[in-house]
């Protein structure tokens, strides 16, 4: 008996009609579909009248249920494998069971769709060419500042997801270290709710204070700009400046760093080495 085929099928991350007729051809078609949350997934597959086997392999179930996913596959059936939102194992769960089918030399074949990553790119009006995704950021806030530290000297494009209980904690960082770097979120993208917000971080964390945080956010900022374009040589002379005038460092950094845009840590990083 010949093993099944392991579709890896993009789902709608918010309006049902965003999901291809392939897709749709698939969800139909194969013998079991295994879902993260079969719950949320059934919202989809009833508006489609879609009825299939359905096994769900949200959380802790994620290994033990991709064992028994790959059973099926090995036993000929055809398995959709789908995540709540969006493409299975990018920023979220699935890696488990497509890895293991590689492993057991099962087929793997993409049926590819909405992205949260691919659709906040394309209306953000950032470089597009090269973009770094860094998933969730961190839920600590050291490892937070970290990340978003490395990633104030990224050339590229950086795009990131967050969770709405952290979403202005994470903004407060964000402005402090990227400064006014041209940031742009989303958030309910494709749904009825649905907000873009472009301009720098503290503009868009006041903007988000007096809004209800809920749902789910999608963060892109514009990578750094090259050295040459950079207005560095003159921030450090103004920093210094106001430092003969009395003003202590951290100070005459927030203003400078605010004035043009740089990173607050690594404007203060700069005007002690004094370069």
């Amino acid at each position: 008996m010949s093993t099944g085929k392991l579709y890896i099928v993009a789902t709608p991350i918010g309006n049902l009609e965003d999901i291809t007729l392939r897709a749709l051809r698939v969800l139909k078609e194969v013998d079991v579909i295994a879902a993260e949350d079969t719950r949320h997934s059934l919202r989809l597959l009833n508006h489609y009248g879609i009825s299939r086997q359905l096994v769900s392999y949200w959380g802790e179930k994620e290994k033990v249920r991709a064992e028994e996913t790959v059973s099926l596959l090995k036993a000929g059936k055809n398995v959709a494998l789908i995540s709540d939102a969006g493409t299975p194992g990018v920023a979220d769960p699935g890696n488990v069971l497509i890895r293991r089918a590689w492993e057991e030399g099962i087929r793997v074949e993409p049926v590819p769709g909405p992205s949260a990553v691919i659709a906040a790119l394309s209306v953000s009006g950032f470089s597009t060419e090269e973009f770094i995704f860094c998933g969730f950021l961190p839920a600590k806030q050291s490892r937070r500042r970290k990340l978003l530290e490395e990633l104030s000297r990224e050339k590229r494009t950086v795009v990131f997801y967050e969770a709405p209980h952290r979403i202005l904690e994470s903004f407060d960082d964000i402005a402090e270290i990227f400064g006014r770097r041209s940031t742009f979120l989303v958030r309910e993208m494709t749904k009825m709710h649905e907000e873009l917000m472009r301009g720098d971080a503290a503009g868009i964390r006041d903007r988000l204070e007096g809004s209800v945080t809920a749902g789910e956010y999608v963060i892109v900022i514009e990578g750094r700009r090259d050295e040459k374009n950079r207005p560095g040589e003159e921030a450090l002379k103004e920093i210094e400046s106001l430092m003969k005038k009395g003003l202590g460092r951290k100070e005459a950094v927030k203003r400078v760093a605010e004035e043009y845009g740089l990173s607050r840590k690594e404007l203060y990083d700069r005007s002690l080495s004094g370069a």
